[in-house]
């Protein structure tokens, strides 16, 4: 527990932080009127980074520069986060999407907003990257067995009411099908009811992750499910031929229980 001196040095650390920010803000509107040089503007800034410095901790300052914000900026998400954001965000909100959300002007909401897509494009990436290497390595270690035993496949269809949490679903797809949008609405709708969903893209180009990029934004794919492994976006890479004897027809829904596969009806859902 903080002792009365320290924590009246915290509080005055936090006001001279906040006074000095106040007078930087207000300085620079007013360079014009007041005829205040634009170095002793930035003489005014770099004390209030300064000070900022002094308030945080080490390990916070650390977590600052992973994220790339100075040490204003991580104060400034610090103290938003004692508000209202932190009482009805999750806990996993980003800075950048906290000091986007309370921007103070266009252009500052238009700077965080770019470089959360800058994040997320580099993200997305590496779990692509990543797939990449996982179904690689499935290949090799595994080169002479299907994926799923095809002779298991129940003949008749399941309804999808019968969904367990346990439960994976296989979605197969494909760019510019309307019916497969409509099924993928309909899909989104029982993430929660799953363990996950697995779409497969077929007719594309093998390796073009830039389409499988443009058809989740289309279809508004919340980038943290793909994170978490809720979702996941996969080149069919023959697994949907593989899995109907090459009789199947795009779109189709498969559902995994344990060793179990069974085609689900898209009236079901």
């Amino acid at each position: 527990m903080l002792s009365a001196a320290a924590g009246a040095r915290v509080r005055m650390s936090s006001r001279l932080l906040f006074i000095a920010v106040m007078i930087a803000l207000a300085v620079s509107g007013s360079v014009g009127a007041a005829g205040t040089s634009n170095t002793e503007v930035k003489e005014i800034v770099s004390d209030a980074s300064v000070i900022a410095e002094s308030v945080l901790s080490s390990a916070e300052l650390a977590r600052a520069q992973l994220w790339d914000l100075s040490a204003v900026e991580w104060h400034r998400y610090q103290q938003l986060m004692q508000g209202i954001r932190g009482s009805i965000s999750p806990s996993t909100i980003s800075p950048i999407e906290v000091l986007g959300i309370h921007a103070r002007d266009d252009a500052e909401r238009r700077q965080y907003a770019e470089d959360w897509v800058r994040l997320m494009r580099e993200d997305v990436d590496r779990i692509l990257a990543f797939q990449h290497a996982y179904d690689a390595a499935g290949k090799r270690l595994y080169p002479n067995e299907l994926m799923i035993d095809i002779d298991r496949l129940p003949g008749k269809h399941e309804p999808a009411d019968a969904f367990q949490s346990t439960d994976r679903i296989l979605f197969f797809s494909r760019p510019n099908c309307p019916d497969c949008d409509a099924l993928m609405i309909k899909l989104l709708t029982r993430i929660d009811a799953v363990s996950g969903i697995d779409i497969f893209l077929t007719a594309l180009a093998p390796g073009d992750d830039a389409a499988v990029r443009a058809w989740a934004s289309t279809h508004e794919i919340n980038p943290e499910w793909v994170r978490s492994r809720r979702i996941t976006l996969n080149h069919d890479a023959g697994t949907f031929d593989k899995l109907t004897g090459g009789q199947g027809k795009v779109p189709i829904i498969l559902r995994r229980r344990g060793e179990k596969l069974s085609q689900v009806r898209g009236s079901a859902l």
